[in-house]
């Protein structure tokens, strides 16, 4: 694996994801599904006191069994005098399976060999495995990047924010918002948080609103991967959201 001070970053997509909960309220889900989850989230239940409908307006939108992805927001880099330019879009849709196949289109066409990777926040643990879980239930073929079964370690293609600031250590986890600002990294402020993506997207049906937001954590993670690998912060005029 090649060092992150020498990697190309034109290989490199930048993303995030928001999930909701496939259904708002509880009692919408099937018997079948709710007792599922009941199951799945029994030992935390116990631990947490939380009967199995509290526990699925926590966790119904994080589980991939039980979730669905409504955006999928990329960024990518290119090399502009001594820093780089940054190019953000995303794609969201009620219709995840329109979501998912609008981002492996762009994963087969353009990152697709040995050389390109992903990169996300927390993403080897919750970004990437929930997009390939949901490509599996759609039947969706998974693109190089996210076909990672019988890989080595090293061979695997994917780069997380998270890990490089845990520096081995894996007992906590630690949140972008945290990181950007411990690390002085600005960040456009917004008046909603991951918390409020279900709320927004069932009561308000606000979806724009959700995908500017998504946009707005996929310039965070780029801006703290680049501070974590001792490179210079891309200043704003040079990003452009598409």
């Amino acid at each position: 694996m090649r060092p992150d001070t020498a990697r190309d970053l034109s290989k490199v997509l930048f993303l995030d994801i928001e999930t909701v909960p496939q259904t708002y309220r509880w009692e919408d889900l099937d018997p079948r599904s709710a007792q599922l989850f009941s199951d799945k989230t029994r030992f935390e239940q116990e631990r947490s006191g939380k009967e199995a409908g509290a526990m699925y307006a926590d966790k119904g939108g994080i589980l991939a069994e039980f979730g669905k992805i409504i955006c999928i927001g990329v960024g990518s880099l290119r090399k502009e005098g001594d820093g780089h330019s940054m190019r953000v879009t995303s794609f969201q849709s009620d219709d995840e399976r329109e979501v998912l196949t609008q981002f492996t289109e762009l994963l087969n066409r353009h990152y697709n060999t040995e050389e390109h990777w992903l990169c996300g926040h927390n993403g080897k643990e919750f970004d990437f495995p929930y997009i390939a879980r949901r490509c599996v239930v759609h039947r969706i073929p998974l693109p190089r990047l996210l076909n990672t079964a019988g890989l080595k370690p090293w061979e695997v293609g994917h780069l997380d924010t998270m890990n490089l600031w845990s520096f081995g250590d894996r007992k906590a986890y630690t949140s972008l918002a945290l990181l950007t600002h411990i690390l002085g990294i600005p960040t456009p402020k917004d008046d909603i948080s991951g918390a409020d993506v279900a709320r927004v997207y069932y009561e308000e049906q606000d979806l724009g609103r959700i995908a500017a937001y998504c946009r707005k954590d996929v310039i965070a993670t780029t801006q703290l991967y680049l501070r974590l690998t001792g490179r210079d912060t891309i200043p704003t005029e040079n990003i452009s959201e598409v």
